[in-house]
């Protein structure tokens, strides 16, 4: 028989507001809270929050967990053990593993690999191609997150660049449209300029200037004058650059909004400057840019412009990383230290523990519909992070949990600490130690 929970002697955060209070959770739901709840049952578990902070679970919309066909990077039970140490206790998948989810056949396959395996909540994106329009409008918009196009950067076949068959897409469906928006004719021809004067030996401080603003803003405009145009609900993932955070209003509630915009941790945390010590380890697509890029995003999400905070996820193994410039893959890990990296900004003044909150657990559930989580409400999902904001501890080869075994943020030490994580009323972690409990769920979508 499953046991409940008292979370006594919590700062509790939603919705704007913290209020000092305690959560009773009955089977996987949140029961009741109150400013003091006492209950004597011979089932109860009580935990005593000791004034710390409890955060919903975080909603990550864009991450890549390598199953099926890449498990050799990670895979979905190791990377959703790293997810609920980080306090992300729902997370989006993207289709391009191997096979692509593209077909609803393949869709389902992961969602079968997920229900064993995952310790999170769980969702996935369909993959879009220049030939699959059929299977798209199969897709059922009660139980899949949305729909993936790679407009650049893309693996496989996944390079949507059939104007036609894109404003197709576009207007053949009303779920959310996720796009990673980069020109591949300019990148092209950056690299071309590059690799005839380096050769595959391009120094990594030359990534952001192939990967351009030009390459970004470019495709991001495109996407958007098409969503315009078809009437297409478009969220453009991981902006990079400040010259595209123009392209988004802060006019009009989230709710309202047919386009939106993300923001990843790694754009808000390091520059350009850092290549020089953390080399491919920080090299992703779009590419990591400038400090005042960087200072841009900030103003754009501190303003409502960027809706949402996501890590885009993406693990390589050391020995892929170690290549040289034209063969090191891009991406990198980040969802177990992507919650104190913001509690790091949070401590430097940067932004509210509301704010977090706000963008990284209420607005991924009103963009995509997620039912029942996001938020502490009597009704909901039971997914609740405890955090310690005064609990200093240094990231280390010892308690990385990623597969591919490697952190950016090796050395540095984080203020902040996740102490416990529940996931549908059941603690999956507690103090740096992930229980044998997969408790995860596939996230239903109330459209």
């Amino acid at each position: 028989m499953k046991r409940n929970t008292l979370i006594k002697n919590a700062k509790i955060v939603n919705e704007g507001i913290i209020f000092e209070g305690d959560i009773l959770i009955e089977n996987n739901r949140i029961k009741a809270i109150d400013s003091s709840i006492s209950v004597k049952s011979a089932d109860m578990t009580v935990i005593d929050a000791e004034g710390n902070y409890v955060l919903p679970g975080l909603i990550d919309d864009q991450v890549h967990f390598r199953e099926p066909g890449l498990t050799h990077k990670a895979n979905i039970e190791s990377e959703s053990k790293a997810a609920i140490a980080g306090g992300i206790t729902s997370f989006i998948e993207m289709p391009n593993t191997k096979p692509q989810t593209t077909t609803i056949e393949k869709l389902e396959e992961k969602f079968a690999i997920a229900a064993k395996t995952s310790y999170a909540n769980y969702s996935f994106m369909f993959g879009g191609t220049n030939d699959n329009l059929d299977e798209i409008l199969k897709v059922d918009p009660k139980s899949v997150a949305g729909l993936k196009l790679f407009l650049g950067s893309s693996t496989g076949n996944m390079l949507v660049d059939d104007p036609e068959v894109l404003e197709k897409i576009f207007s053949s469906t009303d779920i959310v449209i996720s796009v990673h928006c980069e020109d591949e004719a300019t990148i092209r021809k950056n690299l071309e300029k590059y690799t005839d004067e380096y050769g595959d030996d391009i120094p990594m401080e030359l990534h952001p200037i192939i990967r351009s603003e030009e390459a970004c803003y470019l495709s991001s405009s495109k996407a958007i004058d098409l969503a315009k145009k078809t009437g297409a609900r478009l969220h453009v993932f991981h902006l990079s650059t400040g010259k595209e955070t123009s392209l988004f209003t802060n006019k009009i509630p989230l709710k309202d909004k047919k386009i939106t915009a993300e923001v990843c941790i790694h754009h808000l945390w390091f520059s350009d400057e850092d290549y020089k010590t953390k080399g491919s380890r920080i090299k992703w697509n779009p590419a990591v840019k400038t400090a005042k890029d960087r200072d841009k995003l900030w103003e754009a999400l501190l303003d409502d412009r960027i809706d949402v905070l996501a890590t885009d996820h993406a693990p390589h193994t050391n020995e892929e990383k170690n290549n040289p410039y034209t063969s090191a893959p891009s991406g990198g890990p980040l969802v177990q230290h992507a919650l104190v990296a913001l509690l790091e900004a949070h401590h430097k003044g940067k932004i509210s523990i509301e704010k977090i909150v706000e963008k990284a657990c209420h607005n991924p559930a009103i963009l995509f519909d997620v039912e029942k989580r996001g938020y502490i409400k009597e009704g909901y999902f039971a997914d609740l992070v405890i955090v310690d904001l005064k609990s200093p501890w240094t990231v280390n080869k010892s308690n990385i949990l990623y597969k591919c075994g490697w952190s950016p943020f090796e050395g540095n030490t984080f203020k902040s600490r996740v102490t416990h994580t529940f996931v549908n009323g059941e603690l999956v972690y507690n103090n740096f130690k992930v229980l044998d409990v997969k408790a995860g769920q596939r996230l239903t979508f109330n459209r």
